[in-house]
């Protein structure tokens, strides 16, 4: 049986961290006492600003982590992090790369990753004080952040000026408390080199995702290609592989349960120190809507590749990213519901308020906190239908209208004088949004761009706004649609992106379908934009001060920053868990997992070659010497979120044992709290990875690259 004092749970409940929680900060890594929890390597190892470390060889991917794993560029990732790369090149061929897989036995052979860009970390920075000097004394929350959105836009760009493979993040901490720079060399001539059939990559599907035990082989090879001169660059045959400051070396030895383990990557956003206001604002519309409209795409997809299977490579980027999501927000809804979640934060903010209460100095501060808080999102209330329907309009409502709103948008952006431009808005992000069009067109599929087009014209309140009713002039939704996509010209990319040259009345004057309705909705997401940069403006200084007076009650000690995309150091041992009464789950999966669940049908469709390792038990050096298998998967209690997917694992010695690439289904909610007890890292066992390569793939050259 479980159990926790509820002390514990209010902890972990809001970051400060208990056990081995926690996304930790380069910089914060002193304090860990790594070494006394089981590290073997000096901390100085992982990360050297003035050397080389282990972070010298762990690769942002934009969404994804990655790593280099050979002096001459080789990155591993999660196959899952290439899917939209596979997806793409599939429709630029004639050959099915998702389900078929893919083997370079060559760099000559490399399939170019479209679209795929690598970022290198080269340095980071504390810029607090430059970027809040710019602050002091502003008053006002909107002009405040839009003096902060100045500053830090300007800083960016004299940082990237001349520099075209340069790209700066400067990015809060603690919301705004603190600022840090990050800076990254990009690559943009990333190239494919091994990826398993979908078979093996996405076994088990979303019938599995998230879920333990789990079979699935998420890993790709990619390689990173630089300019002669070492710079990053397009696309290029004289391009060379790069050659990294470090690479990570494969473990050689076993892995058992207890073992210390630790992940370096780039975790996306976490909500540990919301409040429960803003828990009860996603459990109540966030989740259930997202998840309503996410099953309603999903089951438009599915009908049309039933009609035309070739529709499904077109669609499969999308889908799997909608599902993955789905499936996540559905967790969350039963993670908060099942543990009562709101009650809890509710509770601890009682105390809070009895601390503050205390002490006349914090009550006079921070006294209204709470209150304020809740009136802001009250205030968010109030417009919600209206905002939801206007909202209506963004990536789900099809690519003809996304390309019709990205150009007028950037055309009338450009027709502004440069000092009342939105910061960061500058040619050079013109030219790679015009440079990236073509990644649409690449994934458009016209009979599900005309059904999500029409469902979002359907939806609840859209024939309600003023600019919906104008366009559509009387025709019912079906008419104007078909219409719309039978006149318009932007279903040709080099057409489209002529038109950034245009002017905005230039682009009224085409008397384009989309465009029009792009200019009609101007005004009404205009309003509604401005909304939003008011609560967020009000909120974000709210959320500060909650930050504050929580370090007043709790102590500085222990607390971790909400992940933000920057790189993170999370650790814990090799751990299975105990999910339900009677209910015990091992940490390791196996081989013999993988054959047990194969159907021959599709999510569970092992390949026959694959089948007939495991019979013959042709496992070469890849067998667990406890299990006397060949082990897929493992459990572990490091502590991560979405951006983590791909990210290194590495054991006490900083070899690679894994990559990370899920959660468990029973601790979704650990965006908003960490769960000791409960909580996991699922990731594919370096193993398995090498057992495929080697006797499934048969590409034995990559693992001699790798000094196997």
């Amino acid at each position: 049986m479980r159990k926790q004092t509820t002390l514990v749970l209010l902890l972990l409940m809001f970051g400060f961290a208990a056990a081995d929680e926690g996304m930790w900060l380069l910089t914060q890594l002193n304090q860990l006492d790594l070494e006394k929890k089981g590290l073997q390597i000096p901390v100085s190892d992982i990360y050297n600003p003035d050397g080389t470390g282990l972070t010298d060889a762990v690769v942002w991917l934009g969404g994804c982590t990655s790593s280099f794993v050979s002096p001459n560029g080789l990155l591993v990732t999660n196959h899952h992090c290439a899917y939209g790369a596979l997806q793409r090149a599939s429709t630029m061929g004639t050959v099915n790369y998702i389900d078929d897989g893919f083997h370079a036995a060559s760099y000559e052979e490399e399939l170019p990753a479209p679209g795929q860009s690598a970022f290198v970390l080269l340095g980071l920075t504390d810029v607090t004080d430059e970027v809040l000097q710019n602050v002091k004394g502003e008053k006002d929350p909107l002009k405040r952040s839009e003096k902060l959105e100045k500053v830090i836009a300007e800083m960016v760009e004299a940082e990237e000026a001349g520099k075209t493979d340069l790209s700066v993040r400067i990015v809060p901490m603690f919301q705004g408390m603190k600022y840090h720079k990050y800076v990254y060399r990009r690559y943009d001539d990333v190239r494919i080199v091994f990826a398993p059939p979908a078979s093996v990559g996405k076994y088990g599907g979303e019938i599995d995702n998230w879920m333990w035990p789990r079979h699935t082989g998420d890993f790709t090879f990619m390689r990173v290609y630089s300019a002669p001169d070492g710079s990053g660059a397009a696309y290029s045959k004289d391009n060379v592989p790069v050659q990294p400051k470090n690479y990570l070396r494969i473990a050689g030895s076993d892995l058992k349960e207890g073992d210390f383990t630790f992940i370096l990557g780039f975790p996306g956003n976490t909500t540990r120190y919301r409040t429960s206001f803003s828990v009860e604002h996603n459990l109540n519309f966030i989740y259930p809507n997202t998840i309503k409209d996410f099953q309603e795409i999903i089951n438009i997809m599915d009908e049309l590749s039933k009609v035309d299977p070739a529709a499904e490579i077109k669609m499969a980027g999308m889908k799997a990213g909608l599902g993955n999501t789905m499936k996540n927000f559905q967790g969350q809804v039963d993670g908060m519901t099942k543990t009562d979640f709101i009650a809890r934060k509710k509770a601890f903010e009682q105390e809070l308020t009895a601390f503050v209460n205390s002490d006349k100095k914090l009550k006079k501060e921070y006294g209204d906190v709470l209150n304020k808080i809740s009136a802001e999102y009250a205030s968010l209330n109030a417009t919600r239908v209206l905002d939801d329907a206007l909202n209506s309009f963004g990536r789900l409502s099809g690519s003809m209208f996304g390309v019709a709103n990205t150009i007028f948008t950037t055309v009338d952006e450009l027709a502004k004088p440069e000092k009342d431009r939105e910061p960061g808005f500058n040619p050079k992000m013109v030219s790679r949004t015009k440079d990236r069009l073509k990644f649409t067109y690449s994934s458009y599929y016209e009979p599900f761009d005309i059904a999500i087009f029409e469902r979002t014209l359907n939806k609840p309140g859209v024939q309600n706004l003023e600019a919906v009713k104008a366009v559509l002039n009387g025709r019912d939704v079906k008419s104007f649609v078909a219409e719309a996509y039978a006149s318009t010209q932007l279903k040709n990319l080099e057409f489209a992106q002529s038109l950034f040259e245009k002017t905005p009345a230039e682009l009224k004057a085409l008397n384009d379908p989309f465009i029009n309705l792009v200019i009609a909705l101007q005004p009404q997401r205009k309003a509604s934009r401005e909304r939003g940069e008011k609560f967020g403006a009000n909120i974000d200084l709210l959320r500060q001060k909650y930050i504050e007076v929580l370090l007043a009650w709790k102590g500085e000690s222990g607390m971790y920053p909400d992940a933000n995309g920057t790189i993170r150091l999370t650790y814990g041992e090799v751990a299975g868990y105990e999910p339900a009464d009677a209910v015990v789950y091992e940490p390791f999966t196996s081989l013999a997992g993988v054959v047990e669940k194969n159907t021959g049908a599709e999510p569970f469709d092992a390949p026959q070659k694959l089948v007939d390792l495991y019979n013959s038990k042709d496992f070469g050096r890849w067998t667990d010497p406890e299990l006397k298998e060949v082990p897929v998967a493992f459990t572990h209690r490091c502590d991560i979120t979405g951006g983590n997917s791909g990210s290194p694992v590495m054991n006490a010695k900083g070899e690679l044992i894994g990559l990370a690439f899920d959660g468990n289904y029973e601790a979704m909610t650990g965006d908003w709290q960490y769960d000791y007890e409960i909580q996991r890292t699922i990731s594919v066992d370096i193993r398995y990875v090498l057992f495929i390569v080697e006797k499934f793939g048969g590409a034995g050259h990559l693992l001699q690259e790798m000094n196997l």
